[in-house]
């Protein structure tokens, strides 16, 4: 992705776009932590949705995925938005696997919704 393919799906769109970032704890008052992860997420009038993410491949055992969707859960609903959309989910992928874990959860075959059974994930 170049500087402007970025540019252009963060602020050229007409929806809002808010990057979170995720840090280690400070170690001196001067530090801002160590950047361990980051999401971008649009804000959408029913609820938000995680665009992208990624983490450091250092932190690979941390669950940081499934941190990052808790957190946008707790957000949703301080700001009293009824859904969280985890973005693409590939079955088999080890990098979204993850997100199967969080129900109810449903995927768009097409132009339908459905609700993800578990023989799905398997």
């Amino acid at each position: 992705m170049t500087m402007r393919d970025y540019i252009n799906m963060v602020d050229a769109s007409p929806v809002r776009s808010v990057v979170f970032e995720y840090r280690q704890p400070k170690q001196f008052s001067s530090d801002e932590g160590i950047l361990t992860s980051t999401a971008l997420t649009d804000v959408l009038k029913d609820g938000l949705s995680m665009v992208y993410s990624f983490f450091s491949p250092n932190e690979t055992t941390r669950g940081l995925g499934t941190y990052m969707v808790l957190d946008h859960i707790r957000l949703a609903e301080e700001l009293g938005l009824p859904y969280v959309y985890l973005g693409y989910w590939v079955k088999g992928s080890d990098k979204m696997g993850y997100k199967a874990n969080f129900r109810p959860l449903e995927v768009c075959e097409g132009d339908d919704w459905r609700p993800l059974l578990d023989e799905d994930n398997s």
